[in-house]
């Protein structure tokens, strides 16, 4: 263990006595700034005793050492990586005063940011330190930085319902009506997090009924979390906050919420009908009705629901479990809009719940439903349309997966067809080809993020080719479902893509990326039976697929930003999938090709502790034009004008 890290374990234990022990004999102040100053897992000593709440280690450390007490380092908070953290927001995010008190005295600069823009201040407000919180504001701290999603302190207090310190902060002529980047206010995260004490205090220092980005209020926000009694305070007529439009969408909304987040048919009718009242009202001043809109289209997907336009249809609903989901669905897309992502996650929730129950076609026109309306409101490559393409491939696999196996108790499994994949791998090529015309373009962009966001999209695609070149191995397929899945591959063959570190469609599939999976899992698609059997379980590194793109045309030597082939990156898996290697080699992959470090597939096969013998013959895939160029390259024979020209790569890549 070197000196450092011995330093930094000392300081991070509390242990004052070895650190004392171990800096006490460094006379020279250059020695003892290099030590003190230096990182180890990306936070100094003084941060990480700072974190921990080692208030003597602090104070030996800044006083006897001279730590730099703005010198930022890495810090984990419940389980997220803080990065560019200085040592004053890790006490104060820690709840740690007297740490707090001694880096201010120190000097420390009480506005100083982390990486994401946030404050000590603002730290303090978010796990509730209220005496923090009240010291940094008599000390200067400003409390209306906001971090770089526009959070102010007010904001994150109100979000995680720390009454005391909103109360103190409003005191302090806080600004309730600031917007964050999103468009929304302290009073939209009181509306979701439901502190109704915070929210009447808020509107008692005139927070206002603004909508945010998605055209949201905190009205509706408080509905879509399910916060019945923010939402029943709010339309009290006594307080004339909303509209009488903007009640019954706020009672509409909430009984949605009710069928899908509680699972409470009666309590939603309820919500339902007091809207029905509201619309049609019997008599009263405002007794001009408000009918549902007319021109509201009827979505295939949802059965073709259409809403109840009276009471006695409502009452109808009631009988009917299936109608009354697919009314909360009809609900939200109207109210909402099919840009917000709760429509779409509902949606794409019914479809698992349906995928559980053993109804997989259903599950289907919900989610095609959920991926067409993400792909007409977001930008190319977005993470939700990621994890829908995603819950595709695995509810595939799954299905395929459970076919293979005697039935459980009964539930039969339908097969798994072209018809079923071809659609979402259409819409997978399309993503692909959206994120290309983004690299192609003049727009700003961070390219490496773009390549990396395309580069998970093609994986996602390439697990939905490689369940398609199983059915090739069906005994049932025929001729023309052949020719249809040889023409779905060609398409994504032929875009002859490079992803990140210049990879091409059939490195990425030889790699091990492809055996990680194409997305992050989440959101509503990953639920029970849908995400039972991840994508990469029957689709990574598959031989049916790399043979089928090699007869398609894909290069087996091609090279990426590494010099890397095809067959390289197949040779890092541990274990090496002796198939695809084989499948590389009978299509023209060279056996003793070296990428830019010089290394074959053979040497690399070495390093994993595998041999190439235990795989393939290496003299069947051995030329005589090999063994030459291998020879002029090992003995560094001069060849630029005594072989042709037309060899002169031959050389160079052995």
């Amino acid at each position: 263990m070197d000196f450092k890290t011995v330093v930094f374990n000392a300081a991070r234990d509390g242990n004052l006595t070895r650190l004392k022990a171990y800096l006490h004999s460094w006379r020279s102040a250059d020695e003892l700034n290099m030590f003190v100053g230096a990182k180890v897992g990306g936070a100094t000593p003084l941060v990480i005793a700072c974190r921990n709440g080692h208030y003597d280690v602090a104070e030996y450390l800044i006083e006897r050492c001279k730590a730099d007490i703005e010198q930022p380092g890495s810090v984990t908070f419940d389980g997220e990586t803080i990065e560019g953290a200085p040592p004053l927001w890790c006490a104060a995010a820690a709840g740690h005063l007297p740490l707090v008190k001694l880096l201010v005295r120190a000097g420390a600069n009480v506005n100083s940011t982390t990486r994401t823009h946030s404050t000590p201040l603002r730290a303090a407000c978010f796990d509730g330190h209220y005496d923090i919180v009240k010291f940094l504001v008599e000390n200067g701290a400003d409390i209306e930085i906001a971090n770089r999603h526009g959070h102010t302190c007010l904001m994150i207090a109100c979000y995680k319902g720390h009454i005391r310190i909103a109360k103190y902060l409003l005191s302090l002529s806080a600004d309730v009506n600031r917007k964050s980047v999103k468009g929304n206010t302290a009073l939209h995260d009181c509306a979701e997090s439901g502190s109704l004490h915070i929210l009447k205090m808020l509107l008692g220092h005139g927070a206002t009924m603004d909508v945010d980005s998605y055209g949201m209020t905190p009205l509706l926000a408080a509905s879509v979390t399910g916060h019945t009694h923010i939402v029943e305070h709010l339309i009290n007529v006594e307080y004339g906050l909303v509209t009488r439009q903007q009640r019954i969408d706020a009672l509409e909304l909430l009984g949605a919420t009710y069928v899908d987040k509680r699972r409470d048919m009666v309590g939603a009718l309820t919500l339902w009908k007091r809207a029905m009242d509201d619309r049609f009202p019997a008599d009263g001043v405002d007794s001009e009705p408000i009918p549902k809109p007319k021109d509201v289209p009827r979505i295939e997907a949802y059965d073709f629901a259409v809403e109840p336009s009276n009471a006695q249809q409502l009452e109808e609903l009631l009988a009917d479990p299936d109608a009354m989901r697919m009314q909360a669905l009809v609900i939200r897309e109207r109210i909402l809009g099919p840009a917000h992502p709760d429509t779409s996650y509902y949606v794409r929730y019914r479809g698992a719940v349906y995928a559980d129950a053993g109804r997989f076609a259903r599950c289907r026109q919900l989610w095609h439903h959920a991926l067409d309306m993400q792909r007409a409101v977001l930008p190319p490559l977005s993470p939700l349309t990621q994890s829908s393409l995603y819950s595709f491939a695995e509810l595939f696999s799954y299905m395929l997966a459970e076919r293979a196996r005697p039935p459980l108790r009964g539930r039969i499994i339908p097969p798994v067809t072209f018809e079923d994949i071809d659609p979402v791998f259409r819409k997978a090529l399309s993503e692909i080809n959206r994120g290309m015309e983004l690299l192609d373009s003049k727009l700003s962009i961070d390219r490496e993020q773009t390549l990396t966001t395309l580069q998970r999209v093609l994986v996602i695609c390439l697990h939905l080719a490689a369940l398609m070149a199983r059915l090739l191995e069906e005994p049932e397929c025929t001729e023309d479902v052949s020719r249809k899945i040889h023409k779905a591959v060609y398409s994504l063959v032929k875009l002859d893509i490079k992803v990140r570190q210049g990879r091409s469609a059939l490195h990425v599939a030889c790699s091990a990326e492809s055996c990680r999976g194409g997305a992050a899992r989440g959101g509503a698609g990953g639920a029970g039976a849908a995400g039972g059997a991840a994508a990469g379980e029957s689709a990574a590194c598959c031989g049916a697929l790399v043979a089928l793109m090699l007869r398609l045309g894909a290069a087996p030597d091609a090279r990426d930003a590494d010099g890397n082939t095809p067959l390289h990156l197949v040779c890092k898996l541990n274990p090496c999938p002796a198939d695809v290697v084989r499948e590389l080699l009978n299509h023209g992959a060279h056996i003793d090709t070296v990428n830019y470090e010089g290394e074959t597939p053979e040497e690399i096969l070495k390093s994993t502790q595998q041999t190439l013998t235990s795989i393939v013959n290496p003299l069947r895939y051995t030329t005589l034009k090999c063994l030459a160029a291998r020879t002029v390259k090992n003995y560094r024979l001069p060849y630029r004008h005594v072989v042709p020209q037309c060899l002169h790569s031959t050389v160079i890549t052995h």
